[in-house]
């Protein structure tokens, strides 16, 4: 399978020497691996070493004094519900979002782009673009998972065979964290020693997407009278308007209004989950320095987007919130700066041209992310002056460095935001006298982002939908994927509860 890919080899390499990167260029010719960590719906304030005093996570904090972190790291958004799919889809290609196929049919692919320049290419974990797009990215692969989300003792798990095609599904009943690290650390046990070609290793897990259903000692540490978890600063028992996207699957998981007491339950939860997993980072990092091979690996920590959990009286990411647009970011190995960060706006597609000027890889001419060399290097302070983010039809949010607006196009509702004094995006300046020019400055950037993104969702609607609502008392459902003891503990005990569906 890597004969195609390896031909002409020698020449691409020549060619592409001139323009390696500084952090290669001191190894001579030697390229960087590049180790890439993926967590599944983790908030961006959900690490001990970026502030968070409440939360245990000793691995991703060694990384994050080791290396180059970006405080303000985002997923452009979503186009339905599973905004996971999309935000994987961009970071994959390096396309934005209305630019992307789901399947990423006809598109190149980072990690396929990587091999055909000489790379070793592997990947574990959660795959949510089809088993095709998959066998085309990598060469390698172990325990992948493809699909959304699964109860994570019961994912369904397929190896990539010798003839590049996935297995059929094989079951489990381990947890993923740990299935996803054992394959990463298999794939670097096997590469221990070798410096014939540089690798690119992918472990996209599972958690701390729901289920949330850590492991029992991950459950103890976060649970009631071992921890005080505090609330979000800006919990609510409900969000105060209809923001379009109020009764999905992601926001059934607690009833309306949410109460104290569910929050933090579930926010233990969703800690313990993401403590199990700094746990499994370590056991990968302790494969890397085994292996040979740190000191030229560079390490990238990110996930592909938020969680609400009880801010702003939401639990899911199909909002444009911060907490659920925006994700932790870092990235560490040879010639990136130690415990440094960046205010600078980025987007998780631009770890695509990233990757490409550490490696010396050309970048595909579809590609419309930006690399973020030079902003680690300090070469340059930002690479772009604003962000976008959209959800659906429903949502579309600009922001620049201090300011933010969102835009709800089917109730014709603006909220706008000074995230220097305002950062939990609790006070909405739209309607104060003064902040007219602003909304509409702001306004006409969202029109200019949207005509560059080729996204042509209107700002207004001739008939709004009426803003007000009220779930109290809303019958829930629960998905086929949550285990037993989630359904007697959220929905059975509860009593605006539907009997769960058979699947």
């Amino acid at each position: 399978m890597s004969t195609c890919r390896e031909s002409g080899l020698a020449l691409l390499l020549l060619a592409l020497l001139p323009v390696l990167p500084a952090a290669v260029a001191e190894e001579g010719t030697r390229r960087p691996n590049i180790l890439f960590l993926f967590a599944d719906d983790q908030r961006p304030d959900t690490v001990a070493a970026y502030g968070n005093r409440f939360i245990k996570t000793p691995h991703i904090d060694r990384l994050v004094r080791s290396g180059f972190s970006f405080n303000h790291a985002y997923c452009m958004g979503s186009i339905h519900g599973a905004v996971c799919q999309p935000s994987r889809a961009m970071l994959m290609t390096g396309r934005t979002l209305w630019r992307v196929p789901m399947n990423l049919k006809g598109v190149p692919l980072m990690p396929d782009v990587l091999a055909r320049s000489g790379y070793v290419t592997f990947g574990t974990g959660k795959w949510h673009n089809g088993a095709a797009s998959f066998e085309r990215a990598f060469q390698h692969g172990r325990s992948v998972f493809i699909g959304g989300m699964s109860d994570h003792t019961r994912v369904p798990l397929r190896d990539l065979a010798a003839d590049g095609k996935l297995t059929r599904p094989r079951s489990t009943n381990r947890f993923s964290s740990e299935i996803f690290a054992d394959a990463m650390i298999e794939f670097l046990e096997g590469r221990a020693g070798k410096t014939d070609k540089p690798f690119f290793a992918y472990a996209a897990f599972t958690s701390p997407h729901d289920p949330r259903q850590p492991p029992e000692k991950f459950a103890r540490m976060y649970a009631p009278g071992n921890a005080k978890l505090p609330l979000p600063r800006n919990f609510m028992p409900q969000h105060p308007f209809h923001n379009g996207w109020m009764v999905g699957r992601d926001e059934a998981l607690a009833a309306w209004p949410r109460t104290r007491r569910v929050i933090r339950s579930q926010l233990g939860e969703y800690y313990g989950m993401i403590s199990h997993l700094d746990e499994q980072v370590g056991r990968i990092l302790a494969a890397v320095d085994k292996s040979g091979h740190a000191d030229n690996t560079i390490i990238v920590y990110t996930a592909d987007h938020g969680l609400a959990v009880g801010s702003h009286g939401l639990l899911g990411k199909q909002n444009l919130y911060e907490h659920s647009m925006g994700t932790p970011m870092v990235v560490v190995g040879p010639g990136i700066p130690s415990g440094k960060s960046s205010d600078a706006l980025v987007y998780l597609y631009d770890l695509f041209p990233t990757i490409c000027s550490w490696t010396g890889v050309r970048v595909p001419e579809a590609v419309e992310g930006r690399s973020l060399a030079g902003v680690i290097t300090g070469a340059k302070p930002f690479v772009r002056e604003s962000l976008f983010t959209a959800y659906e039809d429903k949502m579309r949010a600009v922001r620049d460095e201090r300011f933010k607006l969102i835009r709800y196009p089917q109730i014709n509702h603006t909220q706008l935001f000074d995230l220097e004094k305002d950062p939990d995006e609790l006070k909405n300046l739209a309607e104060q006298p003064g902040q007219s020019a602003r909304v509409q400055e702001m306004m006409g950037l969202l029109a200019r982002w949207q005509r560059q993104t080729a996204d042509k969702t209107p700002h207004t609607s001739k008939n709004p939908k009426p803003m007000d609502i009220d779930l109290t008392g809303r019958k829930r459902t629960p998905d086929r994927h949550q285990p037993k003891w989630i359904i007697e503990k959220y929905f059975d005990s509860q009593p605006n509860t539907r009997p769960r569906k058979k699947s």
